[in-house]
């Protein structure tokens, strides 16, 4: 692209800024390629009168902040591709990064999914011995803790920060991680350590709510409790989010009876029960096959001015569906009109697949395309698996082509699942190009799909065929995992 020219520019506005203006139309409009992005900054660099390093900032600010699109797909990280290219440039005029500059790019790298590059980014601060402030350092504490170096992030948070400087944010980055990686008990050791350091430590509610829906997630309910109990003694009230996360567990977990009694205890306290509490009880009653108690609180729900949304519908649908009462799900169903998700669709044709209802398959996925719904692998899975155990294998295998158009990759099953199908019906040449295509997507072979290609062979005459799977199988899977006969 050949670089702009100066007449399209006012000579009462420093060239600068016109650069810049013209930047962030583009970035505003969706049109800012990278291409002409390199151009503008480029120029930019180029201009005797600089940018202030206000308005730079904001420039990668609004790069880290812009939703992706056609043209530039991945705006953070222009943002750090065009600091490169002006710490690169070796003139004088170049603005000077400042601490916000480099807090701005070290999110950048996050949001890139580049974490290993905030370090380096802080590195380079620190020699230019610029003081850090609490949004660089829990911006770091982000990019430690994506690249899974919590401990490392833990250690910073500890000991290498000035210790006035860490906030209930800071520490929330790290409890979270450990959380979200299945160390909840890690997690609670920090909290307790937080709150030994003092008031001005003092984790705050979030910080409770995050190691409480950890321990809830790793089915430590009565961990989560005690900290529940522990975190009123610190003077932390729970909110919605404390209460609603204890009562989901205990909802997976299908004691519904204990979630009752938290329930009342959360409305004694003052806090309303929202949105998620409801469909958590709708939920739990629902896997438990109370449907009195799913009417009651669907019933609840409503009276206290809580519109169910679709997480509800599909909880509601499940139940239904489960239970064979398909025609009332559907109700439910069409009742939604456009707010269904890709779930609502693989719940209602579980339900029809269970009774048979495959015209009524069909138009519903005459509706996903019409509402713009992309199916992903259980819906296909639900598909194919209906059609090819009916016999309808030709139309499953429709759907199989369907799936891979839309770049879902299939998985074993549905490979095993046409297999099975083609070896019923005697196809087995099909029945082998699936077999032998599985090898060409990446996806293994195990003993049950030698064993259902052997059967199929014996079956249908051909001995020598088996046979020779029987060595390939043996040759290729430990006797061990063969299982079976």
């Amino acid at each position: 692209m050949s670089r702009l020219q100066p007449r399209y520019f006012s000579s009462s506005v420093p060239r600068a800024h016109e650069l810049l203006n013209l930047f962030h139309e583009h970035l505003g409009s969706g049109t800012l390629m990278p291409e002409l992005a390199h151009q503008l900054f480029d120029e930019m660099l180029c201009q005797p009168v600089q940018l202030s390093d206000r308005a730079l900032n904001g420039l990668f600010a609004a790069l880290a902040r812009a939703p992706p699109s056609t043209a530039c797909p991945d705006g953070p990280g222009l943002a750090i591709a065009l600091f490169s290219c002006m710490a690169h440039a070796h003139r004088r005029q170049v603005t000077i990064p400042t601490i916000h500059t480099y807090s701005i790019l070290i999110d950048c790298c996050c949001r890139a999914r580049r974490p290993d590059l905030g370090p380096a980014f802080f590195g380079h601060l620190l020699k230019r011995c610029i003081t850090v402030d609490i949004i660089t350092f829990t911006n770091l504490f982000k990019c430690l803790c994506d690249m899974k170096q919590t401990e490392e992030a833990l250690d910073v948070l500890l000991h290498r920060m000035p210790g006035d400087l860490p906030n209930a944010v800071s520490y929330a980055v790290v409890l979270k991680s450990f959380c979200d990686s299945g160390e909840s008990q890690r997690a609670l050791d920090v909290l307790r350590m937080i709150v030994k350091k003092g008031a001005n430590h003092s984790p705050n509610v979030v910080s409770y709510n995050t190691v409480i829906d950890g321990f809830c997630k790793e089915g430590e309910v009565s961990k989560a409790w005690d900290l529940f109990h522990e975190m009123v003694q610190q003077g932390v009230a729970p909110d919605v989010l404390t209460y609603s996360s204890i009562i989901d567990a205990l909802c997976k977990a299908k004691a519904m009876d204990k979630a009752e009694v938290i329930l009342r205890q959360m409305v004694d306290d003052g806090v309303r029960p929202n949105r998620v509490t409801y469909n958590s009880l709708i939920h739990g009653y629902s896997i438990s096959g109370q449907s009195k108690e799913v009417v009651r609180w669907l019933k609840e729900m409503t009276s206290q001015g809580v519109i169910p949304n679709v997480v509800t519908c599909n909880s509601l649908m499940t139940y239904l569906c489960k239970h064979g009462r398909v025609k009332e799900a559907a109700e439910i169903f069409h009742s939604m009109g456009q707010k269904h998700n890709v779930f609502s669709y693989s719940i209602m044709l579980h339900g029809y697949a269970k009774e048979g209802s495959f015209n009524d398959m069909i138009d519903l996925c005459e509706l996903m395309v019409q509402e713009g719904i992309v199916p992903d692998l259980h819906v296909y899975h639900k598909l194919i698996g209906a059609f090819a155990k009916c016999g309808r294998v030709d139309v499953a295998m429709l759907f199989f082509e369907d799936m891979l158009k839309h770049g879902v990759n299939p998985n074993g099953v549905i490979y095993l699942t046409l297999i099975a199908a083609f070896c019923r019906m005697g196809r087995m040449d099909d029945a082998m190009d699936k077999f032998n295509e599985m090898i060409h997507m990446g996806v293994p072979r195990d003993a049950t799909v030698y064993r259902c290609m052997i059967q199929g062979y014996f079956k249908h005459g051909d001995s020598v065929k088996a046979k020779e799977l029987i060595a390939e199988m043996n040759k290729n899977i430990p006797h061990g995992l063969q299982g079976g006969n």
